[in-house]
């Protein structure tokens, strides 16, 4: 049985493939990133739907997004470089002939854990790239002290989610083992 590769994946899954169709929109030209921890107790297509539908609504008016990385399997707490789609992102990012213009995320919770948001920003900023999200209402500025303190917070947020889900797992463990 042959191994599918992360993208190989979820254009199985989605029928969506990168790049996303031209788009004859004016503006800016988006990358979309999203991520699911996992496809056994995930649908991909509908985890993509939304987060996609998130970032059209954020990015409305302003420019169309002209292709997509998603991951699949990868955990929030794994480093960009070990996501596939997000090294393959950023590696689209640092090439000379890239053809979109921002990032835009459906969910900093989904993409980001911890303080992984300042690396992967300061590095898409230092190529000229804007990272935009719904949580801020469009592009994040760092340095900009309202968007630093909601940085902390969603970083925050996003690792008491895991152990509030790993607490949950474990307690239902135990559970089902005293049955």
């Amino acid at each position: 049985m042959a191994t599918l590769t992360n993208a190989e994946l979820v254009a199985a899954l989605t029928g969506r493939r990168r790049p996303a169709a031209p788009s004859e929109e004016p503006g800016l030209r988006f990358a979309f990133y999203g991520r699911m921890s996992t496809s056994t107790f995930q649908d991909v297509q509908t985890s993509r739907a939304w987060q996609r539908a998130v970032s059209d609504e954020l990015i409305e008016g302003v420019g169309s997004v002209v292709a997509e990385f998603f991951d699949v399997g990868v955990s929030r707490r794994w480093s960009w470089l070990d996501r596939p789609e997000a090294t393959a992102l950023l590696a689209a990012a640092a090439g000379p002939d890239r053809d979109f213009d921002a990032v835009v995320v459906g969910e900093y919770e989904r993409a980001f854990h911890g303080d992984q948001f300042r690396e992967v920003v300061a590095r898409l900023n230092a190529l000229d790239i804007e990272v935009w999200l719904p949580e801020a209402g469009g592009p994040v500025e760092l340095g900009r002290l309202v968007h630093e303190a909601l940085m902390v917070l969603l970083g925050a947020q996003a690792q008491r989610e895991v152990a509030r889900a790993r607490q949950r797992v474990l307690a239902a463990m135990r559970s089902q083992t005293r049955l």
